[in-house]
């Protein structure tokens, strides 16, 4: 089963009667760039962005995978513009953390912004 929808499937259980998933992506609370490799894994944890039709959902999945989420972290307005995304690694406020999301989710950023007719 592809990632996206490991995301998506674990991200059902967060989800209020008649909520639908628009766009599900993942992401890192610290710099992949972080010096030390042991460092990073240490203080990095993943996280997924569950886009509904009604709100955007954080929703932790630990240290060491972005497959499962095992709680809500926040959650965001459904009016909150998460792109345009540049670059390798963009960046996302989220209450007080900066979440990072890398370059093979940009397609899903898009789709997300897009689906809440904001325009490129």
């Amino acid at each position: 089963m592809a990632l996206r929808d490991l995301m998506r499937d674990s991200a059902a259980s967060y989800l209020r009667p008649g909520e639908t998933v628009q766009a599900v992506f993942g992401a890192q609370t610290r710099s992949a760039y972080l010096a030390g490799g042991l460092l990073f894994i240490l203080l990095n944890k993943y996280r997924i962005f569950a886009v509904t039709n009604e709100r955007i959902l954080i929703l932790d999945s630990g240290r060491w995978s972005m497959r499962k989420a095992i709680g809500v972290v926040t959650e965001l307005p459904r009016s909150t513009r998460l792109g345009p995304a540049t670059g390798i690694w963009h960046v996302i406020p989220a209450n007080a953390e900066n979440l990072r999301v890398h370059r093979r989710f940009f397609k899903d950023i898009e789709a997300a912004d897009a689906a809440a007719n904001f325009a490129s």
